[in-house]
C-alpha cells in the first residue's frame, strides 16, 4: 500500500512512485508512437486513406468509461472488503486477549495452578498472534515456519508444519486449549461460549478472505475490457487526425493514459492480498495485531513493525 503525503499542484505531474505509469508505460509509448506514425502519414494506411469521424469514438468512449468505472468499483469493493475483514481480525484479537485475562481464573487458587493458567493464557495469546501471521502467509502463499518457530510451543510445531490449512489448524489448537480450560474449571461454560464465538469470528475472517482470493472477477469480462481498450486507443488517431491534425499524439496519449491506467488499477486492486504497491499491507497489519496483543498481555518488548520503503508499506 502506498503511504505518502498527498501531492499538491504541479507535484501531481512529477510523482512516479505510487503512480500507475511504471506499469503502463510500454503500452502507452506504443500507442503514442502509433499516433505519431498516423499523423505523419496523414491518416493513410498502406497508401489508403482511413476515414473515421470522431462520432464512433465518442459513443464507444462513453460506453468504455462506464464499463471501466463499473469494473473498478467491483475491484475496489473486493479491496475494501478485504480491509474490513482484517479490521475485524484486529478487533476480535484484542477482544480475545481481554477475554483470556477476564474470564480465565484458577479453580483452587494454588500457586502452581495459577502459574499453569498464566502459561496457558500466554500460549493462547501467542497462538492468536500466530494465527494472524498464518493467515497472511496463507493468502500470499508464503511459509509461516519462522513465525511459528518464534511464537508457538515446540509440541505444536510438527503437526502445524504438516497441516494443509495452517490457519484452520491454529484455530483447532485454540479450541483444544479452551476445552482444557473448561475441563479444569478455569472458565465458566457460559463464558467459554463467548470465547468460542470469538474463535468463530476469526474463522469467518478466514473464510471471507479465501472467498475473495479464490473468486476473481470473471475472466471473460476482463478480456472484453482489455480488448476494447486496446482497439479504441489504437484506432483513435485515425478518428482525430482530420480534426486536430498535429495535436493527435498529445490527445491520444492523454486518453490512452486514462484508459490504460484505469484498466491496470482495476487489475491490481482486484486481488488485494498480493505484494504489489497498491495491495493491502498484510505484513504491517499482522505485526499490528502482534504489537497490540503483546501489550495487552503485559509483555514488555514487541518486534519492530514493518516500515514503508519508498512510500510502499507491505
Amino acid at each position: 500500500m502506498i503511504v505518502r503525503p498527498r501531492p499538491r499542484g504541479i507535484e501531481y505531474f512529477l510523482v512516479l512512485h505510487g503512480s500507475i505509469l511504471p506499469t503502463i508505460w510500454l503500452k502507452l509509448t506504443l500507442t503514442v508512437v502509433t499516433a505519431v506514425l498516423v499523423t505523419l502519414a496523414h491518416g493513410a494506411l498502406f497508401h489508403v486513406k482511413v476515414i473515421l469521424t470522431p462520432m464512433p469514438f465518442n459513443l464507444m468512449g462513453l460506453a468504455l468509461a462506464i464499463f471501466l468505472g463499473f469494473r473498478n468499483s467491483a475491484s475496489y469493493e473486493r479491496f475494501w472488503e478485504g480491509r474490513k475483514l482484517w479490521g475485524a481480525l484486529m478487533v476480535t484479537s484484542r477482544d480475545l486477549a481481554r477475554q483470556f485475562e477476564s474470564f480465565l481464573h484458577p479453580a483452587g487458587g494454588g500457586e502452581d495452578e495459577a502459574a499453569e493458567l498464566a502459561h496457558t493464557r500466554h500460549r493462547m495469546t501467542r497462538a492468536i498472534i500466530a494465527y494472524a501471521h498464518a493467515l497472511r502467509h496463507h493468502l500470499r502463499g508464503s511459509d509461516p515456519g519462522p513465525d511459528f518457530d518464534r511464537l508457538l510451543p515446540a509440541d505444536w510445531r510438527p503437526a502445524l508444519a504438516h497441516a494443509e490449512h495452517r490457519p484452520a489448524a491454529v484455530l483447532q489448537r485454540l479450541g483444544g486449549e479452551l476445552r482444557l480450560c473448561i475441563e479444569r474449571a478455569w472458565v465458566a461454560p457460559i463464558l467459554a461460549q463467548e470465547i468460542d464465538r470469538s474463535f468463530s469470528r476469526l474463522g469467518e475472517v478466514l473464510g471471507g478472505c479465501e472467498r475473495i482470493r479464490s473468486t476473481p472477477i470473471p475472466f471473460s469480462y476482463s478480456v472484453l475490457l482489455h480488448r476494447t481498450v486496446y482497439v479504441y486507443c489504437y484506432l483513435l488517431p485515425f478518428g482525430l487526425i482530420d480534426t486536430i491534425g498535429n495535436f493527435t499524439p498529445l490527445v491520444v496519449g492523454i486518453v490512452a493514459y486514462t484508459f490504460f491506467g484505469l484498466d491496470a488499477i482495476g487489475d491490481e486492486i482486484e486481488e488485494p492480498f498480493g505484494t504489489t504497491a497498491n495491495d493491502l499491507p498484510l505484513s504491517a497489519l499482522s505485526h499490528a495485531v502482534e504489537a497490540d496483543l503483546r501489550e495487552l498481555s503485559g509483555e514488555g518488548c514487541t518486534p519492530p513493525s514493518p516500515k514503508a520503503v519508498n512510500y510502499c508499506l507491505q
